[in-house]
């Protein structure tokens, strides 16, 4: 920020000294045509209130379409336990044997059977299939977490993503008044003679070149703004504006500490589990094919007239022999067998993967750490001073306004890309989060370095 005000000043030190050279200039001077670029309107500022990331991810959570998705999964196959492990219907039925043809309506003639039948599953499969109902439950339960997890991961990098471009726009907003300044100083020192036309073009390429920084600043802002707006269930062009900072690196978990979290709390490993859990509970149920499955029934019997005695009932009962379809049942239970080993295969992959990433997220967040220190405590200080001795070289005709341009760029790339660094840092950790699943608290709020205090 010193550095921005020291060369603020000066230039308009310069400029207020030559006023009354800048009043004879020529209004046909070629740079009357490029003073519509320089003194164009700033763009108007959003007034639309400011959003820190626990409000946007409060939002998010509550508004997502996926999230909603994925919440009312969760309530179709609770809703389902109740029906599993229930008894079939009960079946009534009315029979009548022996019915004269000729006489059809003489019911008193024939034998009148009324009877109810229940159909009983073998012992051990109702409490199964209602098991294999809830497992449905806690898979669906893992999977919604996993919805939200992600949803919570690409709004912090879409937050990020829109606070880095608004940030980039703000630094460019402060070197374009610089460079409005040393266009000015320089038109003024031309129309005197003291330089040559060429630095004024000099000039007017610095801006030029700022001007094209803008546009991809602008480019991003409003990529993050709409991604942001879907994340929270919005239209992609609601105006929407974030504040805060990036946040200071802290001590990173050990890698050996993120793989047993994870294990823990990442929702899609818990997810693979819980489903390799109801596929050996399916197993076990397919094991239970050679228990046999029974139906009893019991009727009341009317005999025809005359018959004695003419009130009876009746029982029957029935038995399922699946040693007779012994090849069919068979190739049940291994296929259930089958299952259960390729989900276990599946969760050893993805442990695997799980651990693969989250080292990757660790190498990232330790590398963009290091380079914003860098960039913040060698590299700006650096670019700074060098930029301050352009100045009184220029101001001392010891140096050409290239020098001093290019020293004004040189700070404008060190601030932007500490910016990114910092940028980087947080979508690492926003990774790192995602990879094991649970909250990475390696933030120190009151130390965090915001963008203000590093200009």
């Amino acid at each position: 920020m010193k550095t921005f005000f020291t060369v603020s000043c000066t230039f308009t030190l310069i400029a207020l000294a030559s006023c009354a050279f800048a009043q004879s200039a020529d209004p046909r001077d070629p740079l009357t045509a490029y003073s519509a670029i320089i003194d164009a309107p700033k763009a108007i500022e959003a007034t639309t209130p400011a959003l820190k990331l626990d409000e946007i991810e409060r939002l998010a959570l509550a508004q997502n379409p996926e999230i909603h998705v994925a919440a009312r999964r969760v309530a179709m196959v609770e809703a389902h336990v109740p029906v599993t492990g229930k008894l079939d219907d009960a079946q009534f039925m009315l029979r009548n044997w022996q019915v004269p043809l000729n006489k059809p309506w003489d019911l008193n003639a024939a034998q009148n059977m009324l009877m109810v039948s229940q159909s009983l599953p073998g012992p051990g499969k109702r409490s199964l299939e209602t098991s294999i109902a809830a497992s449905d439950v806690t898979v669906a339960k893992d999977e919604l977490e996993s919805v939200r997890l992600r949803i919570r991961v690409e709004v912090r990098k879409a937050f990020f993503d829109l606070l880095l471009a608004q940030e980039e726009m703000r630094i460019h907003d402060q070197h374009m008044d610089i460079a409005r300044e040393a266009v000015e100083a320089a038109r003024i020192k031309y129309t005197v003679g003291k330089v040559p036309q060429q630095d004024v073009l000099k000039a007017e390429l610095a801006m030029t070149r700022l001007e094209g920084h803008l546009i991809g600043f602008e480019r991003d802002a409003e990529v993050a703004q709409a991604r942001m707006n879907t994340l929270v269930g919005r239209d992609p062009a609601t105006p929407i504006r974030v504040e805060g900072d990036f946040g200071a690196a802290g001590d990173l978990p050990a890698a050996a500490d993120a793989h047993q979290l994870a294990l823990a709390s990442r929702p899609d490993l818990l997810e693979a589990q819980a489903a390799a859990d109801k596929s050996r509970k399916e197993q076990a149920l397919a094991g239970k094919a050679y228990v046999p499955d029974f139906n009893v029934a019991g009727g009341y019997m009317l005999m025809p007239t005359g018959s004695n005695p003419r009130n009876n009932y009746m029982f029957e009962g029935s038995v399922t022999l699946p040693w007779l379809n012994r090849r069919k049942h068979d190739a049940e239970i291994n296929e259930a067998a089958v299952k259960v080993t390729e989900q276990d295969a599946e969760i050893a992959a993805m442990r695997n993967a799980v651990f693969g990433q989250i080292d990757e997220a660790l190498a990232e967040a330790r590398s963009a750490a290091r380079l914003a220190s860098m960039y913040h405590d060698s590299l700006e200080p650096q670019a700074d001073a060098t930029l301050h001795a352009a100045i009184i070289a220029y101001e001392n005709n010891q140096t050409d306004l290239l020098d001093l341009i290019d020293s004004q760029m040189a700070v404008i790339d060190v601030n932007l890309a500490w910016l990114q660094s910092m940028a980087d840092f947080a979508a690492s950790m926003s990774d790192l989060e995602l990879a094991i699943g649970a909250p990475i608290d390696t933030t120190t709020p009151p130390q965090a370095v915001t963008p203000e205090k590093n200009q």
